[in-house]
């Protein structure tokens, strides 16, 4: 079998593109709440592929999915943690308790709980991969942006964390942080309000999904001494969090 590569997350954007992409070089575990979409997925990938339909956030869950894995899968070479999104986009003082509470279950303690359950086997094996996937919102701060910023900016803080930790043990620890790329981020944030979501995404060129597949299969794809830290990736219209040149570009 190939090289194991678990990817969260992978019943759209970002996971399903990287999906696609790493079946040329890696068996696949994929993750995520819609087994249909898993299962479609599934049968259009030309490697070996195991899935597991189960909810990041949910901590009992996530360990039984990985804890009962077969023998031949247990040896996961790289953690793809893609799984995450934005709920709300209001002023602190307006935003939903059980909007603030899904960003952090999914995006931060859902990390968590794929890291814990896959690190030991890497430390054990002396080698592994992992690509925490960010956002510029770990980076930066924006108005109304709030709960789903300081979700990523904790993303951020614990890949640097897990790579001073795991420092010595042969895993690398990388995180790419991406501006505006048009998935159903925009449509989960704004409520299933598809026109508004279309609309972040009007006048110019956001990055897609394949773009960061692309990145992360070449962060792995660099030799072992090489470790790709954090990338910071933009479409050519967006210069910061919030400020996007609408000229078509």
């Amino acid at each position: 079998m190939k090289p194991i590569a678990l990817i969260t997350g992978a019943t759209s954007g970002i996971g399903e593109a990287t999906a696609r992409l790493l079946a040329a070089t890696h068996a696949l575990i994929l993750t995520g709440r819609r087994k249909d979409r898993l299962e479609k997925l599934k049968s259009e990938l030309a490697t070996d592929v195991y899935t597991c339909s189960f909810d990041v956030r949910d901590r009992k869950a996530a360990f039984a999915a990985l804890d009962t894995l077969p023998t031949e899968w247990k040896n996961v070479a790289v953690l793809i943690n893609n799984a995450g999104n934005a709920h709300g986009l209001s002023p602190i003082q307006d935003g939903e308790v059980d909007d603030w509470e899904a960003m952090i279950d999914i995006n931060v303690k859902g990390l968590l709980y794929m890291s814990k359950a896959i690190i030991p086997g890497m430390i054990e094996r002396g080698t592994g991969d992992i690509i925490n996937i960010g956002s510029v919102a770990g980076i930066e701060v924006y108005p109304n942006g709030n709960v789903y910023c300081a979700s990523k900016h904790a993303v951020d803080a614990l890949t640097k964390g897990m790579r001073m930790d795991l420092n010595g043990k042969g895993i690398r620890v990388s995180s790419i942080q991406p501006g505006l790329v048009q998935t159903e981020f925009s449509e989960v944030r704004f409520k299933g309000d598809k026109e508004r979501a279309a609309n972040v995404y009007k006048g110019y060129s956001p990055l897609k999904a394949q773009d960061i597949a692309e990145t992360i299969s070449f962060i792995l794809s660099r030799p072992r001494h090489v470790n790709i830290a954090d990338l910071l990736i933009f479409p050519t219209a967006q210069a910061s969090a919030t400020m996007v040149s609408k000229k078509g570009v």
